[in-house]
Order: structure tokens, then sequence, then C-alpha cells
């Protein structure tokens, strides 16, 4: 029999070519990691190739007009909601819905790359967005940049991965994890799946 810690561990995937078979099949794919590192444009390429509906927890469950966090019960109740459908691809990490989550996905991609990445894929948005709504965020909350998100991404590796691994090794200890640490990863596994790059 395999000791408690060997059964709990997240099934993490090692090899490209098998994790792009399983998102082949996939009907439900959750795209985790730090703001920044690309979750976004992944998961809408991963939408649009498997013909996948698109949620995102920053638009469609976390922020109303303005930045305003919605209500914890409320944003829970549409992400019971929203995972109800049949085939998505799930933008967001927030490790504390991985309970209803985890459960119901076939995959999770975890985008971690380094946050000097992370850092610049904030700022180059931030420039790209300045003062307007990206596609993948809420109505209502244009692009912002200040030092209490930027420490956020400073600190995620150290602080709030942690958090991920736990909720992964709780909630899904059987659900296929792949890590993308690199830009030329994500590339790769892309360019395995035939999605628009």
């Amino acid at each position: 029999m395999e000791p408690a810690s060997a059964q709990t561990s997240p099934n993490y995937l090692d090899d490209i070519e098998k994790a792009a078979h399983i998102v082949r099949r996939a009907n439900r794919v959750m795209v985790i990691g730090c703001s920044g590192g690309g979750k976004s444009t992944l998961s809408l390429r991963l939408a649009a190739r498997f013909n996948l509906t698109y949620l995102s927890i920053d638009r469609d469950i976390l922020w109303l007009p303005g930045w305003v966090e919605r209500d914890k019960a409320i944003q829970r109740a549409l992400i019971v909601e929203k995972i109800a459908g049949g085939r998505w691809v799930l933008d967001g990490t927030n490790p504390s819905t991985f309970d209803v989550r985890l459960p119901r996905t076939d995959i999770v991609i975890w985008v971690r790359m380094p946050r000097l990445v992370c850092l610049w894929g904030v700022t180059t948005r931030w420039l790209k967005w300045i003062g307007r709504t990206r596609p993948d965020m809420a109505p209502g909350c244009p692009e912002k940049l200040d030092w209490e998100f930027l420490n956020y991404i400073w600190m995620f590796e150290k602080l709030f991965s942690p958090r991920v691994v736990a909720a992964l090794e709780q909630h899904g200890p059987d659900i296929p994890v792949f890590q993308l640490k690199s830009r030329r990863q994500m590339r790769a596994l892309l360019d395995l799946l035939g999605a628009p790059a």
C-alpha cells in the first residue's frame, strides 16, 4: 500500500505530448497561474481551437464594474452554475473554489512562468489597454497597474503556489496537471494542438 502522501500528490505530467493528447479529448480544462503569465491568452486559444466555452473568473465571476468584488457566496454560486455546462475552458486560479471545480475538470494547465515574465506580461498588457477594459476582464474594469498588484505577482510563487498545490492535492489528486514554465513550452503545446498562434 502506498503512503498517504503519495496517494494525495497532484498528478503532474512531464510529457508535453501526453498533455496535448489529454487536452485534445478534454471537455473541461482549467487554466491556472499567476497574472501576466499568459493564462487568458492560452485559454482563449484553446477555446477557439476546440470550440469550448470560454469562462473567466475575473470577467464572469469575481469583478463588478469599478473593480468591486462580488460577495464570496455569490461568486461560488456563479462558479457552480457556469461549470455545470458540458464543455468549457476556465481561466482563473483562486484555489478556494477548487473543491467544486476540480471534480468537473479533465485536465489542469498550470501556467507557471517565472515572476519576471509575469511582471513583463502585466506591464505590456497595461500599456496596451491603459484606460480601457480588455475582453477577458469584467465590463467597467479598465486596465490598472499598482504596487499591490505588482507585489502580488512578485510574491505569488512563495505565498500562493503552496495554496494551489495543497488544493490540488486535496480536491483533485487524480486530475492530470501539466505545468508550462516558459513561453517556448507554451508555443510548443499550441503547436502540438494545432491551436491558433
